[in-house]
């Protein structure tokens, strides 16, 4: 019989766990949705990450008329503003890999990581960024950017 009872019990207690949620999930789920007691996240570093970092996306499509010489420097020129203008703290690219067929003429991706936004919003207006766009223009079709705080 005590069996039973302590059996029951547990059962019991069990099920009115599960059907409450903890201040903690109901936390993680407003987390989990990009807002906070109201406030909207999606702008900002994500909470209980201090290593995430800003990451600045670029995609190019390149005009018909642009040779490889010409394309490798448009590449050539991005990656040497790693080198001239601080907060930059890491530089990718690639060209597009995708079997999938949903690039829609993107072909060069290009990542530039920042540890705020602050970095990134010196970054936009400094001039050797600008000068980059002087090469870029002659040869650039089209361009879609995108800057998001990485998460786990």
């Amino acid at each position: 019989m005590k069996k039973i009872f302590t059996l029951l019990f547990v059962s019991l207690a069990l099920i009115a766990c599960k059907s409450e949620k903890s201040e903690i999930q109901l936390l993680e789920e407003e987390f989990d949705n990009n807002t906070l007691l109201g406030k909207d996240l999606s702008t900002e570093p994500p909470l209980q990450q201090p290593d995430s970092v800003l990451r600045h996306v670029v995609y190019f499509s390149f005009k018909d008329g642009s040779t490889e010489a010409d394309i490798q420097e448009v590449v050539d020129a991005f990656r040497d503003l790693k080198g001239k203008i601080p907060g930059i703290m890491g530089f990718e690219w690639g060209v597009n890999s995708s079997p999938e067929g949903l690039n829609r003429g993107f072909t060069h991706a290009f990542i530039l990581t920042f540890h705020s936004s602050q970095f990134r919003d010196e970054y936009l207006p400094h001039p050797d960024h600008k000068a980059f766009g002087d090469v870029l223009r002659p040869h650039m079709k089209d361009v879609l950017v995108v800057d998001y705080w990485a998460r786990k």
